[in-house]
């Protein structure tokens, strides 16, 4: 495990379990589903990755309420985006759950205490299923309790699982059994360190494969003692996670920060935890009884900073993002060292390299890591004058630990991730090319020679640019360009890296690198050696297995198109009396405070690599703190933003009459509007949609809408770069984004309330808005629903906006400026959100036809959806 393993640790979330929630226990035993429903949605609001789902009670059809609570909670969009874990000691329960998950599926559990035959037929079974698969450490003879068995069985499990089922490795998650210490007992102790070793020993031999365990188990011995439980799981954590676990069924709200831990209580449990001394569990209970009823206690916070040393002070300054100093401490330090040089190469680097070691261990977030950045621009600015006058020294000023380009592919011109990336590697050492948004191929390798870089980072977050960034990919095959090339952004992923990328450049390392907190980490290993060759290995093997797994079986069945066709859903009238107008309005006076009211502030938290729900983030134990400084900084430029109107938003609208025609919606202008329909098999009794079965055959109508924030955020964040505040730019860009989403839900709220009126003394709050309680839709192009993002085309031509409000489009169908959102207005009461999901052949084909494309454009349009491989169509190579 990579020392930042903390930062994509995955939770698993207990609270749909009946064995483990007596409220979640009596809902399902009445029958009020609809109430268990919402136990579901609150886990995922609160943070939960993965939903753990469990009938298993003796009162109950394990088998029946399994089905009718996945079928429920599968019609929920804000629950149906995260993985079930199908829980049950019972097969038939389990399968029976598997039958209705639609996604990938997580089973709980398999395993050898019933011998190897049926762990084999079980295991084929979940594959057959698409599914991952928890496998507990447990064998014929009985539960693991030490190290060894542990790993014996598991090491067992493993050889069954890839060399007999052929079953991949990424899908297996061990269970080597968290079981409680300080218990009296002698002969337990040892638990934890058992599982950590375990663990450990799992991760570095058994390649692919996850850990997983049951964390609340480890403090079973003080239960009712909060305070010495949340200190016990975060310990556990602590040691557990750098060894290689990766994800665990967790209370959150029993974690505390490490270091936040009470120092005496701390030691105590670490005491236990890591059996350290025979007397642990006597000297812990010692001092427990003074921790009940307590939510833990926290070290006071240092306020004399300003009493130490210089070096100090820069180190404290870097660490927590404080300029207000930083020029007067850097200018103190300067007077004590011979050169200026030497205060950067001496405190403001030690202090960095506090920073990434905070950074790297999940003791700081990257809000945190990006002020840093801020304060160490500061003082080098302040520096740099007096460097400058030490004319042979120029060329010395950063001693770099590599240079790195960095670009958005053509096309594309999405970049807040790749600027966090490049602050977060710069915190680092390393000399970053920018080369912006929009960077044909050919500019990125001729830069990347003419700079004499060590590698090249690729950032996209529209479907189109995976094929760009194959094509950059070639051209460095075919140019002999072999340095290694790093692949990020929202729409990548390891599947599309192995499948597409990788294979057209052979003789470098390609890397896929899933958020900024890995950056550095996997750019420190491409700068060494042997840690390259030792990255670049595993990774390799990553591939082969993923493209093995991909090719050793068949696609999931699907419904052939006409088949699907007869199972959609009909809209019989027109969904909606007339809209007040038809034809388009532009508008382009608004308030930014009466906007701002309309924010969905979680997915800004999640642009800073901050997983949680607004507003619980703020409280959250890991990441509250980082998170509440972020809210109080971000608050700070909200204020400024709005009074000094720093964007000016605007919008276009437009209604037009409509009719279904088929998968196809035409409109009274002349132009077509295409769909694409689902085709998977459907056990739930739900229709196939199609985005046209919400416009009835005549009589309707629909709408279409583009909203920007404006490009002014750009220039803002240029400002603040230029003035070494990336801090402030990356946030400027952010607030941009969530700017043009509040206009969109504006926007929509006042079709339906006046512009096409359907729904005129609708009500709803902002979290009720956030959730989409209202009637109708708005679905983009290049989303789930409609996939394609080159229906945005017909949209744009419609709306006219590019002249109307200024937004354009790229050649991969990308919006600019970038703050903006454009889709499709439905009325139909009955109209919902859904994924369309993979699609086989036959469709395309149809589709292709409608549009007036070849195969081959469809199939590179629709790639991330296709149901089979099109470049190997008859053994012919697309």
């Amino acid at each position: 495990m990579t020392s930042n393993a903390s930062q994509n640790f995955i939770n698993i979330g207990e609270r749909t379990n009946v064995t483990g929630s007596a409220r979640f226990r009596n809902l399902i035993k009445a029958g009020d589903y609809p109430a268990a429903v919402e136990v579901a949605r609150q886990q995922v609001e609160n943070g939960a990755q993965i939903i753990d789902v469990n009938m298993d009670e003796g009162m109950l059809d394990g088998a029946e309420a399994m089905t009718t609570f996945l079928n429920l909670i599968a019609a929920e969009p804000d629950i149906a985006r995260v993985p079930v874990m199908v829980d049950s000691s019972k097969w038939e329960v389990i399968e029976a759950g598997l039958k209705c998950v639609q996604g990938k599926a997580v089973v709980n559990s398999i395993s050898l205490k019933e011998g190897e035959a049926q762990f084999l037929e079980q295991a084929r079974k979940v594959l057959s299923y698409g599914a991952a698969t928890v496998v507990m450490a447990f064998d014929e003879v009985g539960q693991a309790d030490t190290a060894d068995r542990k790993y014996e069985i598991c090491e067992r499990a493993y050889k069954l699982l890839t060399e007999k089922v052929g079953f991949p490795a990424e899908d297996i998650i061990f269970d080597p059994n968290i079981f409680a210490v300080a218990t009296g007992i002698d002969e337990h102790n040892n638990y934890a360190v058992d599982f950590i070793e375990a663990t450990k020993r799992i991760r570095e031999n058994l390649p692919g494969c996850h850990v997983s365990g049951g964390l609340s188990n480890v403090s079973f011995s003080f239960r009712g003692n909060e305070a010495v439980r949340r200190a016990m799981h975060s310990v556990f954590l602590y040691h557990a996670i750098p060894a290689g676990l990766d994800m665990a069924i967790v209370n959150a709200g029993q974690l505390d920060i490490y270091d936040d831990i009470d120092p005496e209580l701390r030691t105590r449990v670490e005491d236990v935890i890591l059996n350290r001394r025979p007397d642990a569990t006597e000297r812990l209970v010692d001092i427990a009884e003074q921790y009940r009823g307590q939510k833990g206690k926290t070290q006071e916070k240092d306020t004399k900073w300003r009493e130490l040393p210089v070096g100090k002070r820069l180190e404290h300054a870097l660490v927590h993002g404080i300029t207000e100093f930083i020029v007067e401490d850097t200018e103190e330090a300067r007077l004590s060292v011979e050169r200026p040089l030497h205060v950067i190469e001496g405190p403001l680097m030690d202090g960095m390299n506090v920073v990434g070691d905070l950074f790297g261990a999940g003791k700081m977030f990257l809000p945190q890591v990006v002020k840093s950045a801020r304060v160490m621009k500061a003082a080098v600015a302040h520096l740099t004058p007096f460097m400058e006058k030490e004319k042979e020294e120029l060329g010395t000023v950063d001693q770099s630990n590599g240079k790195v380009l960095l670009a958005t592919v053509k096309g594309d011109v999405h970049d807040i991730g790749k600027n966090i990336v490049g602050v977060v590697l710069g915190c680092n050492g390393y000399d970053i090319v920018d080369l912006g948004v929009m960077v044909p191929a050919e500019t990125i390798l001729e830069t990347a020679i003419k700079e004499n870089v060590d590698m090249i980072g690729l950032s996209g977050l529209i479907t189109p640019s995976l094929d760009e960034m194959v094509f950059v990919a070639a051209e460095m095959q075919r140019q002999g360009i072999n340095m290694p090339l790093l692949i990020g952004g929202a729409t990548t992923s390891p599947v599309h890296t192995a499948v597409k990328i990788e294979p057209a450049m052979k003789t470098a390392p390609v890397i896929h690198v899933s958020d900024a907190s890995r950056a550095v980490g996997v750019v420190s290993a491409l700068m060494n050696t042997d840690d390259r060759e030792t990255l670049w290995g595993a990774t390799k093997a990553r591939y082969d297995r993923i493209r093995e797994s991909r090719s050793g079986g068949p696609p999931t069945p699907r419904l052939p198109i006409e088949e699907a066709r007869q199972k959609d859903f009909t809209a019989n009238e027109a969904s909606a009396p007339a809209p007040t107008f038809t034809g388009t309005r532009t508008f382009t006076d608004f308030d930014l405070a009466h906007l701002a009211r309309y924010i969905d502030w979680t997915p800004y938290f999640s642009s800073w690599d901050l997983a949680g729900r607004y507003p619980q983030i703020l409280e959250d134990e890991i990441i509250g703190e980082a998170a509440s400084d972020l809210w109080r900084d971000t608050q700070t430029m909200m204020q400024r933003l709005v009074g000094e109107a720093w964007f000016k938003p605007k919008a276009v609208i437009g209604f037009w009459e409509a009719a279904r025609n088929g998968d196809d919606i035409r409109l009274a202008t002349g132009d077509t509007l295409h769909t694409l329909r689902q085709q998977m098999v459907k056990t739930n009794q739900r229709p196939n949609f199609a985005l046209s079965d919400f416009v009835a055959a005549s009589g309707d109508h629909i709408g279409a809408f583009c909203v920007t924030s404006g490009p002014e955020a750009d220039a803002i964040a240029k400002d603040f770069k230029e003035k070494g505040d990336d801090y402030s730019a990356i946030m400027v860009q952010a607030l941009a984004d969530r700017f043009a989403e509040a206009m969109a839900e504006y926007m929509h709220e006042k079709v339906r309330k006046e512009l096409w009126g359907y729904a005129a003394d609708e009500a709803f709050d902002n979290e009720a808005l956030i959730k989409e309680k209202y009637r109708g839709i708005r679905p983009a192009p290049g989303y789930p629903a409609q996939p394609d993002h080159t229906e945005k085309e017909t949209i744009f031509k419609l709306l006219d906006a590019e002249k109307e409000i200024g937004v354009s489009l790229t050649s991969s169908f990308a919006m600019s400026p970038a703050p903006s959102v454009s889709g499709l207005y439905f009325a139909h009461p009955e109209s919902v959100y859904f994924a369309v999901g993979r699609i086989e052949r036959d469709q395309v084909a149809d589709y292709a036809a409608r549009k007036g494309w070849d195969q081959r454009t469809a199939e590179r349009w629709l790639a991330p959806i296709l149901n089979y491989d099109p470049f190997a169509v008859e053994g012919e190579a697309a």
